[in-house]
């Protein structure tokens, strides 16, 4: 290509020129943005995109990687015909191999999932896979599941020809240009520094692939990502290979089988990686390879050239080993960059940039375009990584275990193994003792579940019951019954303070934060379109001061969704507090007695209603005492200075004995929830859905002045009733199953939705689900009440009672009590 002069000025500048940034560029022009430039530091495709092995594979762990993946095959199967630049698509389909029970079990899961969000796939024998792969090793499998519509393309081809579709649409596309900065102004992104020049921008987007963390350390924004040795093999010519043979993906293996133009590739995402390039990348790094450590993969090769015997005959042609960069929680980076306006960030595809790279571009180029993502991705947005997850040891040390989870287990609960212990309460050794079992969010350790004495503290997965189940039995119990209490330390608390405090919350909050000091709400920030951008509780404090309490993994999106709304003429700022305060919950019918035997504090009815809060003593100590529950129990959430926690614990723990006090974990504050029908922000509620589709439209202040964001949307909801879409409780008949999420809901054996969370209801005596039920004819009590549904796991189906009011004290007299 010519050399293309640098411009002055873009409406976007792309910083990177692998798949993601020219899909991105491709779609932009797509969307009519024509003054589009893409910097590329050497030549495009050079950095990871070049050697990918190019599966396009739709069975995906979520509906919106779904999507992009399933946007991605269409696209590369049309582009070759639209920009003339070959992409090597071929429709091959893939079989994903079970070895055994537990993985086939697995399949059948995912496998009714994907069919929910039209991926077509059906189960198939050994007899059926040895008939399709003749040269494959079927003896020790259990199963295959097939998917027709998958298929495999040329990396470097198919960014080529975005590239082609990109320019002939007014993108330019310079090479050889790195970026050494950003510009920013007042907190915006405005363009970008070259070593050619500088480029002014409406907006900057990073797709830095591998070079991610480095850039984000540039630009002041945290891109974990960490690169590691990725291998693949390729044969000499095998007689009977051909390129419709399907993609063999074999988790017991830890390896992918395809076609290679007559030759077999044989990659491996084996379970414990190797880090590459700890220390920086190369200069100058451009279509290199890296220098491969075959004495420690010798034996993940030998494992998987038994797929196909004949390997272990053939000779081989080629050892690869190639860098691949991987985030510490396996999924991308996308999204709108916290606290900087116009900067965009997508990159740490985790080695599936190409299955995700047109979807992607297709999201990211409408996300840039207008504001918003135009499907619920918070699984992979930006706003959910914290400043520690780009600690370089952090990274380092969880890399190797990012890499092969793709092809590991997905069991039900499955905590990380690596870089753990990052944050600990000040209360860890203290629950620690009492038995917790330990899982991990946001860098806490949180007390999950609680080990009888003599019992080990550690996780046996399994699809069915866990060996924590009777465990959550007796936590639960105990909440419904006596008093449970709950270490919750890891909520996120945010002091919002300042002089237009008030006026900041009132707009973003649904409820009305003019209550007096001492009120507490149960609220949501509501995005202009009416979805649910947060679910959290505010406390008024004082005239200038609340407390926003939030889960820990939104802390970025809600902290920086309440500063994106500070106008420049407001007083008002945000200070993390989470450290300063150790949060106690302790809920159950017993509760107001256990605390009034340790504090002076009357917590009366008449004298602590719900919905408030106080300062009380507690011995020599003091804590502010919130009344509000998230388990459908009488409760208060103890609010204490870190330096004063340690007494406090040990008296009521002390006190709580003759109360039936019981230590409880997140599992059961899960289960409670759920059985009283309380939504869980990113499972059944999110940004894309409505507050009223949620049945949370009670938590609305409708005529308070000045509304709130999203009031209108809802407003022309509302006038449109009967509601299409409603979020549904159910309860199982048949008590042995343990749901999960993502499971089908049929009514009368047709799909209407998916579970978005559940939990086993020991009290209601069944697994409990929450799910949005669609319907174009309105979702009423009566179209509930006049279908049979069913709920759909791994091919078995098993009936439920559906309600759209909570299947537990529906009338909420117990928190009340």
């Amino acid at each position: 290509m010519p050399d293309v002069a640098l411009p002055n000025h873009a409406r976007a500048v792309i910083v990177g020129g692998g798949i993601i940034g020219c899909s991105i560029a491709y779609h932009l022009a797509k969307l009519g943005w024509k003054d589009v430039v893409v910097l590329e530091r050497e030549q495009i495709s050079c950095g990871t995109t070049w050697h990918a092995a190019g599966l396009i594979t739709t069975l995906r762990d979520t509906e919106s990687q779904t999507e992009l993946a399933k946007y991605s095959l269409k696209l590369y199967q049309d582009l070759e015909q639209e920009s003339g630049q070959a992409t090597g698509f071929i429709q091959c389909g893939s079989i994903q191999l079970a070895m055994d029970d537990v993985k086939a079990e697995e399949m059948r899961r995912g496998c009714a999932m994907a069919r929910t969000f039209g991926v077509e796939n059906q189960e198939i024998t050994p007899q059926e896979i040895q008939a399709m792969w003749p040269l494959a090793n079927t003896d020790d499998l259990v199963a295959g599941f097939y998917f027709p519509d998958d298929g495999r393309v040329n990396p470097a081809d198919v960014t080529q020809a975005l590239a082609k579709g990109a320019r002939a649409d007014g993108v330019k596309i310079i090479e050889h240009t790195p970026v050494t900065g950003v510009i920013r102004d007042k907190g915006r992104a405005v363009g970008v520094e070259t070593e050619k020049g500088q480029i002014q921008a409406e907006v900057v987007v990073l797709c830095p692939g591998m070079w991610g963390r480095d850039v984000g350390l540039m630009v002041g924004v945290d891109l974990p990502l960490q690169a590691a040795e990725h291998y693949y093999l390729i044969s000499e010519n095998i007689e009977g290979v051909h390129n419709k043979l399907p993609i063999l993906r074999d988790p017991g293996r830890s390896a992918y089988v395809r076609e290679e133009a007559g030759k077999i590739m044989l990659g491996f995402f084996e379970p414990v990686a190797a880090p590459w390039a700890v220390n920086g990348i190369p200069e100058g790094f451009c279509f290199d390879e890296i220098q491969p450590d075959w004495e420690r993969m010798e034996p993940h090769i030998e494992r998987g050239m038994r797929r196909v015997p004949k390997l272990l005959e053939t000779g081989i042609r080629q050892f690869f080993c190639g860098p691949e960069s991987f985030t510490p929680d396996h999924n991308y980076l996308m999204g709108k960059a916290p606290y900087v306006d116009n900067l965009f960030v997508a990159c740490g595809f985790n080695s599936l940039g190409i299955l995700s790279g047109g979807g992607a571009g297709q999201m990211m180029a409408h996300w840039i375009a207008e504001g918003h993502a135009p499907k619920d991705v918070w699984d992979v947005d930006i706003r959910r990584i914290r400043h520690f997850h780009n600690n370089k040891s952090y990274i380092v040390d969880r890399i190797p275990e990012s890499l092969g989870i793709a092809y590991q287990m997905h069991w039900p609960n499955r905590q990380w193994q690596t870089a753990r212990n990052v944050k600990k309460s000040v209360l860890h050794d203290r629950v620690a003792a009492a038995g917790a079992c330990f899982g991990e969010s946001a860098g806490w350790e949180r007390p999950n579940w609680y080990a009888d004495p003599g019992q080990k503290a550690e996780y046996a997965y399994d699809f069915g019951r866990q060996n924590w189940f009777n465990n959550n039995a007796a936590e639960h119990n105990a909440v419904r019954e006596k008093v449970g209490l709950f270490e919750q330390s890891s909520f996120s608390k945010l002091l919002v303070q300042g002089r237009g405090a008030e006026r900041v919350l009132n707009r973003l909050a649904t409820a009305d934060m003019s209550a007096p000091v001492g009120n507490v709400s149960y609220t949501q920030f509501l995005n202009e379109r009416g979805g649910i951008e947060a679910d959290l509780t505010i406390s008024r404090l004082a005239e200038d001061q609340y407390l926003v309490v939030t889960p820990a993994f939104t802390h970025v999106q809600v902290d920086a969704w309440i500063n994106d709304h500070i106008g420049d003429d407001v007083f008002c700022v945000t200070t993390d507090v989470t450290a300063a305060q150790v949060m106690l919950n302790i809920q159950g019918p017993n509760s107001r007695a256990l605390l009034s035997a340790i504090s002076s504090a009357d917590f009366a009815n008449e004298s602590f209603p719900f919905g408030t809060m106080q300062e009380i003593e507690i011995g020599y100590q003091r804590a502010n005492a919130v009344r509000i529950s998230y388990t459908g129990e009488l409760g208060w959430e103890l609010y204490i200075p870190s330096e004063m926690a340690l007494p406090v614990y040990d008296r009521l723990v002390e006190a709580g004995a003759d109360f039936g006090l019981k230590h409880c974990g997140y599992h059961t504050l899960n289960t409670l929830r759920a059985e009283k029908a309380y939504r869980e922000w990113a499972h059944d509620i999110g940004p894309m859905d409505s507050l009223l589709d949620a049945g949370l439209a009670f938590t609305c202040a409708w005529d308070k002045p000045g509304g709130f964001v999203g009031r209108d949307a809802l407003l022309r909801q509302r006038e449109q009733e009967p509601l299409t879409r409603r979020i549904v409780q159910f309860l199982l008949d048949d008590p042995e199953p343990i749901l999960t999420h993502n499971e089908p809901i049929l009514r009368d054996g047709a799909p209407v939705g998916y579970t978005t969370s559940a939990g086993y209801g020991h009290t209601l005596g069944a697994s409990v689900a929450l799910g949005y039920v669609t319907y174009e004819g309105g979702v009423d009590a009566a179209y509930i009440a006049d279908g049979t549904f069913t709920i759909e796991q791994a091919n078995r189906t098993y009936a439920a009672r559906a309600s759209l009011t909570p299947l537990y004290d529906p009338k909420s007299r117990r928190p009340k009590s």
